[in-house]
């Protein structure tokens, strides 16, 4: 059937975005009521009736999907007058085309049931942010249509900048990957970077919303701001409340300079050790006290390294007193036996809230850029909560392993109180 010749109505911003398929990737970003997934869902419809195709509809839960995509398809069916070409059946969840185009569905959560993408060319995963890389990585290695033009389209509200969608398709400083200043995505609204369709859309750029319905997302602004950025502006950013808000970051000759003219520097050096799953992390820190600010101006950070390998890394750090994780009795023994001054840091019952709370009482922490693992990790690191939204001091939204090693380079020295109040001396280590 000609599609074309139907006539339904779009908002102006996502015209270019319903009929281009030059990209292998199609990067959906926007605030609340932008109607990015109404456009996606008109988009899939119009290219299955127009070419005979199987397409997929992934969620992290597969039992989002019936109130969400499904439903979704349906009202743009019968908005676009195109019911009758279609049919929606709910066992098996799926939708068939008289041209004998297929739409099928399936959760993340059950990834046995993600074994083969047999005949898929197009897969559309709603709510990307919320699945995880594994998962995306499964599909991007699973969709192989021998003789169609394969596709990915994503659609997602922003999140906190240490999610994985954002590192792939934007920026991930850790690994020093650039692709594209998110910045540059808000200002442009659409571009085309490599084989990626990006696009970003706000509810100002839906005709058919009410304006009650963007007067309720402006009152944001004053009542919560981190969701006002999202809801309302549709940026990535920071979702939660910072850990660390005096954290800043600064060149390395900058950092050096500032420590240099410390009168009485106190040098601090702690490390987290880790293996497999998580970081080896060592940092080299200068606490000015006087002023309470706290420097961390080198890192070592790794992963899949031996005892013996990392102790080679670190052959230049065997003149400094270095804190390290108590639970880690062997390793610690085995650096002193290698020739480095080791020490175990104290542990104890509430130590992590404690220790956390005694970094927070710097007035500033100052970073050298020539730490981008630290930066990563403590830039934007935000309070977990629990069920009522409160906040767990003690935990966060990522595992900080530089933070752990901050802790034990910490662990016998304490902050002034900068309300007032007295402090014993320490001797420079």
């Amino acid at each position: 059937m000609e599609c074309k010749n139907i006539e339904f109505s779009l908002n102006d911003h996502f015209y270019d975005f319903i009929d281009d398929w030059n990209c292998k990737f199609y990067f959906l970003v926007g605030g609340y009521g932008s109607s990015k997934s109404y456009h996606v869902a008109v988009k899939l419809i119009k290219k299955l009736l127009e070419e005979k195709r199987k397409a997929l509809v992934v969620r992290e839960v597969f039992d989002t999907i019936r109130d969400s995509c499904y439903d979704l398809l349906q009202e743009v069916a019968e908005a676009m007058g195109v019911s009758d070409y279609m049919m929606f059946t709910s066992s098996p969840m799926q939708v068939r085309f008289k041209n004998g185009s297929r739409i099928i569905f399936k959760g993340m959560d059950k990834p046995a049931k993600l074994k083969s993408l047999n005949g898929v060319s197009i897969v559309w995963i709603e709510e990307c942010s919320e699945v995880k890389y594994a998962g995306f990585k499964e599909i991007l290695g699973r969709l192989r249509h021998p003789t169609l033009s394969n596709h990915i389209i994503l659609s997602t509200n922003p999140v906190n900048k240490s999610n994985w969608c954002y590192k792939y398709f934007f920026q991930d400083k850790k690994n020093q990957v650039f692709v594209l200043d998110d910045e540059k995505l808000y200002r442009e609204r659409i571009l085309v970077i490599g084989n990626t369709y990006y696009h970003h859309s706000t509810v100002d750029d839906n005709y058919f919303v009410p304006d009650s319905y963007v007067e309720q997302l402006d009152d944001l602004q004053t009542h919560d701001p981190d969701l006002y950025r999202v809801a309302r502006k549709g940026r990535f950013g920071v979702n939660g409340t910072l850990v660390f808000p005096q954290f800043v970051i600064e060149p390395a000759e900058q950092v050096e300079k500032e420590i240099k003219a410390i009168k009485t520097p106190l040098e601090k050096n702690g490390m987290d050790f880790g293996f497999v799953t998580s970081y080896n992390a060592a940092l080299r820190l200068v606490v000015d006290h006087d002023e309470k600010i706290l420097y961390i101006y080198r890192e070592y950070y790794s992963r899949n390294k031996t005892d013996p390998e990392i102790a080679e890394d670190l052959k230049d750090w065997k003149n400094v007193l270095i804190k390290a994780d108590c639970a880690e009795p062997k390793a610690i023994k085995y650096y002193k036996q290698s020739g480095f001054r080791m020490k175990a840091c104290k542990k104890f019952q509430g130590s992590r809230g404690m220790y956390t709370k005694k970094v927070k009482r710097f007035r500033k922490i100052i970073c050298s850029d020539a730490c981008p693992n630290t930066i990563d990790e403590l830039q934007d690191l935000t309070f977990a909560v629990d069920k009522d939204d409160e906040i767990i001091e003690d935990e966060f939204n990522i595992d900080p392993h530089t933070l752990s090693a901050i802790w034990y380079a910490l662990d016998d020295y304490e902050v002034a109180d900068l309300k007032g109040g007295g402090l014993s001396s320490f001797r420079k280590r």
